[in-house]
């Protein structure tokens, strides 16, 4: 099976990489989209700093709302085998992504350790219509609910209701919510930026800091995308900052506007994009004849692209260390069909062997 083409053309894997590195070599301005596990983040970061490249996750939008929320504001979280044993009223903000549904239906099937009652209270905050994910049991989370505003409006005016000030629009089952808060010992906000909106997860922020005032509350954070997530911890064990950082004055330099590789591609700012994800490329709108090197799995030429490689997904192909919304850390897992493929760091390796430099590459 073919790995490798410059072009349309099938090569070895060796000449593949070292045109990539001719070409990031040649780049004033390369970019890095990541979507791949931790050795492969931590190759792709020591290679940008070696040809000055900025790089962001494939997903960067949800995961940059995310990161915001930490690095602006501050949350107030829990993990989520404390979560599974402590918390006897969930509520769950906006819509979560489908990774973390079958753990939500767990969490309604179980029975915490705090609970005065057999079974946890579930509430869903969102507009009228916002469906939860499927509970065990039949059970059906309660809808607090501003008719079609915003999640952030929503939040807002749960908020005011809760300190005891008027809105302009009552929250729909607001009494049971604070019946449900006054008898709880442990209650937990599941959030995600996959769907909520900056603002939004600041203001949920907010009522957990105010239902803290008298008890106690807090969050579990379920990120919009677990290898984005593990891209943004290993970026800021290595660098100091997140995702959307940049070596241009070969310093990393962290600025979520600046270094937002869609924007920098859809500006004309980029004149090389290297797209590291185990799914297929969709070539992104460009405005200037940028150059693609793409690190995929595939059996056949990316459409469009310079340089393409094909890699393994990480816990199929080859064994990986991932980030586990689970438990809230990383770990390892094997390979469930392993094969041939190469990994994202080792191509990623290979590339920056053809790349002259002093820093040499993780371990």
């Amino acid at each position: 099976m073919a790995v490798a083409w410059i072009g349309n053309r099938e090569t070895l894997v060796e000449r593949a990489a070292a045109h990539a590195a001719a070409l990031l070599g040649s780049s004033r301005c390369p970019v890095f989209s990541l979507d791949t596990d931790i050795h492969g983040t931590r190759a792709a970061i020591a290679l940008a700093e070696r040809v000055g490249a900025a790089y962001d996750h494939a997903d960067g939008a949800a995961v940059s709302r995310e990161t915001a929320l930490f690095t602006d504001k501050g949350a107030m979280t829990v993990a989520p085998g404390e979560t599974r044993r402590r918390a006897d009223v969930v509520v769950i903000v906006g819509e979560l992504p489908q990774i973390h549904h079958e753990f939500v239906g767990e969490l309604s099937a179980t029975v915490p350790d705090l609970s005065a009652k057999n079974q946890r209270e579930i509430f869903l905050v969102g507009s009228n219509g916002a469906s939860a994910p499927p509970l065990n049991n039949g059970r059906t989370a309660t809808l607090l609910s501003c008719g079609e505003a915003s999640l952030g409006a929503t939040l807002a005016a749960l908020r005011a209701q809760w300190k005891g000030r008027q809105t302009s629009q009552p929250v729909s089952n607001f009494d049971d919510f604070a019946k449900a808060l006054e008898a709880a010992h442990f209650p937990v906000f599941l959030f995600s930026g996959d769907a909520t909106e900056g603002l939004a997860l600041e203001m949920l922020q907010g009522l957990i800091t105010d239902l803290n005032r008298k008890s106690r509350a807090s969050g579990l954070h379920l990120p919009a995308s677990e290898s984005g997530w593990g891209s943004a911890l290993a970026s800021t064990w290595m660098t100091g900052f997140p995702l959307r950082t940049g070596f241009a004055r070969g310093v990393p330099e962290f600025d979520p506007w600046r270094y937002d590789v869609a924007r920098m591609i859809a500006a004309g700012e980029a004149d090389l994009h290297l797209r590291i994800s185990s799914s297929i490329v969709q070539p992104q709108k460009k405005k200037n004849r940028m150059a693609l090197i793409a690190l995929a799995k595939t059996e056949e030429p990316i459409a469009g692209a310079a340089v393409t490689i094909a890699i393994g997904e990480a816990g199929v192909d080859h064994e990986a260390v991932v980030y586990s919304s689970r438990t809230g850390s990383l770990r390892s897992i094997d390979a469930r069909a392993a094969s041939e493929l190469p990994s994202a760091a080792t191509v990623i390796r290979l590339v920056a062997s053809h790349v002259s430099a002093e820093a040499a590459l993780p371990c």
